[in-house]
């Protein structure tokens, strides 16, 4: 399945079961899902105390950033899957100028 496809799933998911709410709410629910899977690394990591050990829970997690990501982007009629190669591109020309900073900074 490719990101056009999962886009519209999920568009057609939300409107069977009258899920539609305001692009404010859905933002909201993107930003507390990335929270919990901030919450469950640390666990994972006994708060960043001992070496990863990955639960169940993250996969799930994952999912629900996925599904309230891919929902925001369709409430804003926005292609993931254009948006991403844009993405990709901008990062490549940054490592091609050889910029300065973190590793995170160059991408």
């Amino acid at each position: 399945m490719n990101i056009q496809e999962l886009q519209d799933r999920i568009q057609k998911f939300v409107e069977k079961n009258k899920l539609d709410s305001p692009l404010e709410f859905r933002v909201l629910d993107l930003t507390s899902e990335v929270g919990e899977i901030s919450k469950e690394i640390l666990k994972m990591t006994n708060y960043g105390t001992s070496p990863l050990n990955k639960n169940k829970e993250i996969e799930s997690e994952l999912g629900d950033v996925l599904y309230s990501l891919i929902v925001v982007a369709n409430k804003l009629n926005i292609n993931l899957e254009k948006s991403l190669n844009l993405v990709l591109e901008k990062y490549s020309k940054r490592l091609k100028k050889g910029s300065a900073g973190s590793e995170v900074d160059k991408i």
